[in-house]
């Protein structure tokens, strides 16, 4: 089998399985352990999965591990500013809206230049972006039990708060949507924002197009209820069909 082959069967193999060792992959097709070792290297080499112990996971499965908000601070960072940049586009004079936490929604906020909306946040990068503008915002800072991975007020007395309010705009940024699933790493997150955006009028997701396609730890919502994803250019254009099945997706 031609080395090609042998790079598509291992990619076929996780996109189904999401990880796979390497004893799957010589059953499956027949080839040494050596060559497999050489193969799976070569692909994690050109991004094409992500090599662990003893195998490789897929590029799109779930991360066992949530990056910290200062980790993911410079991932995807031109992707992340392109769609914070079209969200900014849906705000408009008097509306009220969510900001949810996440660094593509400090960009989102970052751009957001009039001072004439009232603004929710659970997010202190969020709040902190718009004391340090010259102009005088009205915002709203939820209380709550204090997670420095993610710089998010989560837990009761947030929900509380949030469960009073009506919103008129929300935008949430996810680690991951997958078919109609909207997910997170966390269960506390994920709970607040499905308070936030079952309270809102209009439910947005930004995301670069990386989120696509993956998977997270808790499912919070699904597409089918979120009135549009908001992404950069880069997206694949079957990626963008496949997910306007669910809901509208804004890439220009």
């Amino acid at each position: 089998m031609l080395k090609n082959e042998r790079f598509e069967k291992i990619l076929e193999m996780l996109e189904t399985e999401g990880i796979v060792t390497v004893k799957d992959i010589m059953n499956k097709l027949g080839v040494s352990d050596m060559t497999i070792r050489r193969d799976l290297s070569e692909l994690d080499k050109l991004k094409k999965i992500k090599r662990i112990h003893g195998g490789a996971q897929s590029l799109s499965h779930y991360k066992t591990e949530e990056l910290s908000h200062l980790q993911k601070k410079d991932i995807n960072i031109s992707e992340k500013k392109k769609a914070a940049q079209i969200a900014a586009q849906f705000i408009q004079k008097n509306d009220t809206i969510f900001l949810g936490p996440g660094t593509t929604i400090e960009l989102l906020a970052s751009y957001i230049n009039s001072p004439d909306i009232r603004i929710v946040t659970n997010s202190l990068p969020v709040f902190n972006i718009f004391q340090n503008k010259e102009e005088e915002y009205e915002i709203y800072l939820t209380g709550g039990s204090y997670r420095k991975r993610t710089g998010a007020f989560i837990g009761s007395i947030t929900n509380d708060t949030l469960k009073k309010m009506k919103i008129g705009k929300t935008f949430i940024s996810v680690n991951g949507i997958d078919n109609n699933s909207v997910m997170t790493a966390n269960i506390d997150e994920g709970m607040t924002q499905q308070i936030v955006l079952n309270n809102s009028q209009e439910r947005y997701i930004v995301l670069d197009h990386n989120k696509f396609n993956k998977e997270d730890f808790y499912e919070f919502y699904s597409l089918t209820d979120i009135t549009g994803i908001v992404t950069d250019s880069s997206i694949d254009k079957e990626v963008e069909k496949k997910y306007s099945e669910y809901t509208m997706v804004h890439s220009n």
